[in-house]
C-alpha cells in the first residue's frame, strides 16, 4: 500500500509526513497559505487533484499552464494558444475537476453532468477521457466517452440514470444522444472546446450551435488550439462572455528541439524517395517514423509498398472501422511496427512520447497544418525531426510556410550528416533514387494490388486537387522564378561523399559543351554529307537576303515615325527624376505586420459568411440563372418553390429553432427503455417465483384464461371508440367480404374431396 510520504515526497514544498490523511491535508492548507515556489500547489488546487497530478509525475507547470489555470479558475471565459506538446490538455482538466469538487458546483439530484469537452476526432476524444482520469483519480468524479461509430445502446446505459460527471464527447454524436433522450444540458459548469479552430471550421456548424443553445448561459467557456487567430469574431458561435485571449509562441511556432528539412523531388518519383528517406531514418535509436499522405487511397497504396520493401507498418484513416483505428495505433504505440501511415486525421493532439520523426508525403496545403503534422514529434522538451518531401506544384505551398513561420530557406552547405542545420532545401541523390524507382515500378507491375492501388490514387489524387486550397498569388508569381536545387541534401550525403558532391556540382554550373549536335556532326567526310551541306548554304543565303530587304523597308518607315515623336518629347518634355519617398514615424502601412501569421491560423469564416448570405436580386444573366436552378414547380401549390436544401434529408425542428436531421430522433432510445424494463420484470418474476409457489392452487389461472381476457379487453376498447369515417366503414366491410370468400372456397374444396 502506498503511504503519504510516497506521494509527496517528489512535490517541491512540501513536507515528507508518515501520519493519516487528515494530517496530510492540513499540511496542504498550510502551504497553500504560505504560496510556494511557483508550482501547482501555489495555484490553490484542492489536494486531491494535487495528488492526481503527482501520481502524473508532473513538477513544474509549463508556462501555458502557469497563465491560463489562474484564469481558469476565478471562472472567466479563455481563448488560448501554445505550440503543440506544451500541456495545453492540462489547463482545462485541472480547473474543470477543481471546479466540480467545490461545495458551490456540487451536483444536484438527476443532474449529475455538469463538464462538457468537445473533441474534433475519435483518437483525440479517448486520449483526453485517460488524460482526465488519470488527474482524477483520487477525486471520485466519474467521466465518460461519448463518440461516434460506438454502440448508441451502451452510451444510453451511461446516460440515463446517474450520468457522468464529465463528459468527452464528439459534436455529431453527442448531439444524437441529446435530441433521443432529450437531455437537459442546464447543469454544465464548464465548456470546452479542444482543437477549437479545427472544430468550427470542420463543418460542424449546425451541431455545435445545436449543443451551444442547450447549455446554461451561466457556464465558463474554454477554448484552446496550437494556432489560433486572435479575430475572436469566428468563434462567436462559441457563445464567449468577456474572453480572455491567451497567446504564447505567437513568434515561435514550432518547438525550438524540432529539426526541419525540405527535400526537392518529381512528384512521380516520391514513393522510390520515401523509401530512401525511411532507410535513413529509420535507425536503432529512432525506430518509428510517422507519415501523412493526402488520401486514404495514398495509405493504402504505401502499406502495399513498404510490404514490398520489408518494413513493417500500419495505417488508419477516417473511413477506417473506429476498431480497426484503435487496433492500428495501439500497435504504433506498442511499438509493434515501424511506420504508422495516416491522414490528417491524426495530425492533431495525439500524443506519442517516444515518436522522433515526421515525414510529409503529400505536402499540407495550409501553413497551420503543416504545424499540428510536425508537432506530433518534439513533444514535452523531447528533440524531433520533420522531413517534408517537395514536388514542383508544392513550392508556392512552401513559401506560404516560409512567410508563416517567418523563416528562411537555406541552400546546401558543407556539413553532411547528422551535423547539417535546420532548414535546409536539398534534392534526392540522383543515383540511389533512381535504383529505388526501379524496384517500386517492378512492383506495380508484378502485383496487380499495387497496380490497381496507383490507379484508385491517380483518381484520387484528382478529386483531392480539386478542394485543395490554392497558395496566395504572391506565392504562386514567386514560385515561377523560384528553381528547384540541383544539389543533393546534407542529411542524405555522407561526409565522404559530401565533397565529391560538392565538386560535381561546381563541374556541372561551369560545364560548357564542345558544340551543338550540328556543328559536332559537321565533322563527317563522306560525299553524300558534303552535297547536302553545299545546296543547304546556297538556300541559306537566299533566305537571308529576302529577310533583309523586308526588314529595311520596315525600319525605314518605322524611323520616319519615331524620330518624329522622339522630337517632340525632347522638346515638351524633359526627363524628371524619381523623388524618394521619406516615411516618418507615423505612417501607418496598408497592412499589419502580422499579416501572414493571422491569415495562416485563420478559421474559414469567409465561407461561412459567404453561405449566410442573402441574394435579393440577380445583377447578371448567370446569376438569374443560378436562381432559375434553385427552383422547381410546384403542382399542389401551382407556384414556382425553392429546391429542398437539405439533399432530399428529412429534417426535423428542435427546441432552439435549428434543423437537423430526423434520423437523429428515431425512437431507438425508446424502445431501449421497453426492452430493459421487460428485463428489469423478468427479474422481478424471479424473485417472486418463491413466494408464488406458496400460494394456494386456486389462485392460479391457466394461460388460456389469460389469452381469452386479452382478447376480450381489446374487443371491449374496439367498441368503446368513436364513430368511424367513411373510409374506416368501408375498409371494414371489404375485409369482411374477403374473409366470407375464403370460408366458401374451403367449403367447396372439402365437398369436392369427399365426393
Amino acid at each position: 500500500m502506498l503511504k503519504p510520504k510516497d506521494l509527496v515526497d517528489n512535490l517541491p514544498g512540501f513536507e515528507a509526513v508518515e501520519k493519516n490523511e487528515t494530517t496530510e491535508k492540513e499540511a496542504h492548507e498550510n502551504k497553500k497559505k504560505k504560496k510556494g515556489s511557483g508550482g501547482f500547489q501555489s495555484m490553490g488546487l484542492s489536494f486531491p487533484v494535487i495528488k492526481g497530478i503527482t501520481k502524473r509525475g508532473y513538477k513544474q507547470p509549463t508556462p501555458i499552464q502557469r497563465k491560463t489555470i489562474p484564469i481558469a479558475l476565478e471562472g472567466k471565459d479563455v481563448v488560448a494558444m501554445a505550440r503543440t506538446g506544451s500541456g495545453k490538455t492540462a489547463c482545462f482538466v485541472l480547473p474543470i475537476l477543481e471546479k466540480l469538487l467545490s461545495p458551490s458546483h456540487k451536483a444536484q439530484p438527476g443532474k449529475n453532468l455538469r463538464a462538457l469537452i468537445l473533441s474534433p476526432t475519435r483518437e483525440l476524444a479517448l486520449q483526453t477521457l485517460r488524460f482526465v482520469r488519470e488527474l482524477g483519480k483520487f477525486t471520485g468524479l466519474t467521466s465518460a466517452a461519448i463518440l461516434g461509430g460506438e454502440s448508441i445502446e451502451q452510451q444510453f446505459s451511461v446516460m440515463s440514470g446517474k450520468a457522468p460527471d464529465i463528459v468527452v464527447a464528439t459534436p455529431g454524436r453527442f448531439l444524437h444522444i441529446c435530441i433521443e433522450m432529450s437531455l437537459k444540458l442546464d447543469n454544465i459548469k464548464v465548456m470546452v472546446f479542444d482543437e477549437a479552430d479545427r472544430l468550427f471550421e470542420l463543418g460542424f456548424g449546425e451541431q455545435l450551435r445545436e449543443i451551444v443553445a442547450r447549455l446554461p448561459s451561466s457556464r465558463q467557456t474554454l477554448l484552446f488550439s496550437a494556432t489560433m487567430p486572435k479575430m475572436l469574431v469566428e468563434f462567436a458561435r462559441a457563445g464567449l462572455t468577456d474572453p480572455v485571449l491567451i497567446r504564447l509562441d505567437v513568434d515561435w511556432k514550432l518547438p525550438s528541439t524540432l529539426w526541419l528539412a525540405w527535400i526537392s523531388v518529381r512528384a512521380e518519383l516520391k514513393t522510390a524517395a520515401l523509401l530512401m528517406l525511411l532507410d535513413r531514418v529509420l535507425t536503432p535509436t529512432s525506430p518509428q517514423a510517422v507519415v501523412f499522405a493526402a488520401t486514404k487511397h495514398h495509405v493504402e497504396y504505401l502499406h502495399l509498398i513498404l510490404q514490398q520493401a520489408g518494413i513493417t507498418s500500419t495505417f488508419a484513416y477516417s473511413g477506417l472501422d473506429p476498431s480497426a483505428r484503435k487496433i492500428a495505433l495501439g500497435k504504433f504505440t506498442n511499438k509493434k511496427c515501424s511506420v504508422l501511415l495516416v491522414t490528417d486525421v491524426a495530425a492533431r493532439g495525439l500524443d506519442l512520447p517516444a515518436l522522433d520523426t515526421v515525414i510529409n508525403y503529400n505536402f499540407p496545403a495550409k501553413p497551420k497544418l503543416f504545424v499540428h503534422r510536425v508537432g506530433r514529434s518534439a513533444r514535452a522538451g523531447r528533440a524531433g525531426r520533420a522531413f517534408s518531401l517537395i514536388a514542383a506544384e508544392d513550392i508556392a505551398h512552401l513559401l506560404d510556410l516560409q512567410l508563416f513561420l517567418g523563416a528562411e530557406l537555406l541552400p546546401p552547405g558543407n556539413e553532411f550528416g547528422n551535423s547539417c542545420p535546420s532548414g535546409v532545401w536539398g534534392a534526392m541523390p540522383t543515383a540511389q533514387l533512381e535504383l529505388r524507382q526501379q524496384d517500386v515500378l517492378a512492383w506495380e507491375k508484378n502485383y496487380s494490388e499495387i497496380e490497381e492501388a496507383v490507379r484508385v490514387c491517380e483518381r484520387g489524387w484528382q478529386q483531392y486537387v480539386r478542394w485543395r486550397e490554392s497558395a496566395s498569388a504572391e506565392a504562386n508569381r514567386r514560385a515561377k522564378t523560384t528553381p528547384a536545387p540541383v544539389a543533393p541534401h546534407p542529411y542524405l550525403v555522407d561526409c565522404a561523399s559530401g565533397d565529391q558532391a560538392v565538386d560535381m556540382v561546381e563541374k556541372i554550373k561551369n560545364y560548357m559543351p564542345k558544340g551543338t549536335i550540328l556543328e559536332l556532326g559537321g565533322k563527317n567526310d563522306s560525299p553524300m554529307f558534303l552535297a547536302m551541306k553545299a545546296k543547304r548554304r546556297v538556300h541559306g543565303k537566299k533566305v537571308q537576303k529576302t529577310r533583309e530587304n523586308k526588314n529595311n523597308q520596315v525600319d525605314n518607315v518605322l524611323e520616319d515615325t519615331t524620330n518624329v515623336k522622339s522630337a517632340k518629347i525632347s522638346q515638351n518634355q524633359p526627363k524628371k527624376k524619381r523623388k524618394e519617398v521619406v516615411r516618418d514615424e507615423n505612417y501607418i502601412p496598408h497592412f499589419a505586420s502580422d499579416q501572414h501569421t493571422e491569415s495562416g491560423m485563420a478559421v474559414n469564416f469567409a465561407a461561412g459568411a459567404g453561405g449566410a448570405e442573402l441574394e435579393l436580386g440577380a445583377d447578371s444573366g448567370e446569376a438569374v440563372r443560378r436562381q432559375r436552378s434553385q427552383l422547381r414547380w410546384d403542382r399542389k401549390r401551382k407556384k414556382m418553390v425553392h429546391v429542398d436544401p437539405d439533399g432530399g434529408r428529412k429534417m426535423i425542428r428542435t427546441e432552439s429553432g435549428g434543423r437537423v436531421p430526423a434520423s437523429f430522433r428515431s425512437g431507438r432510445y425508446e424502445d431501449w427503455k421497453k426492452r430493459n424494463a421487460q428485463h428489469d420484470d423478468d427479474d422481478d418474476d424471479d424473485n417472486n417465483a418463491q413466494q408464488n409457489r406458496m400460494r394456494p392452487a386456486s389462485e392460479f389461472r391457466p394461460h388460456w384464461v389469460k389469452h381469452n381476457e386479452r382478447v376480450a379487453k381489446k374487443k371491449s376498447e374496439a367498441s368503446s371508440k368513436e364513430f368511424r369515417n367513411k373510409q374506416q366503414i368501408v375498409k371494414e366491410r371489404l375485409r369482411k367480404e374477403k374473409i366470407k370468400l375464403k370460408l366458401k372456397h374451403k367449403m367447396k374444396n372439402k365437398k369436392k374431396k369427399r365426393k
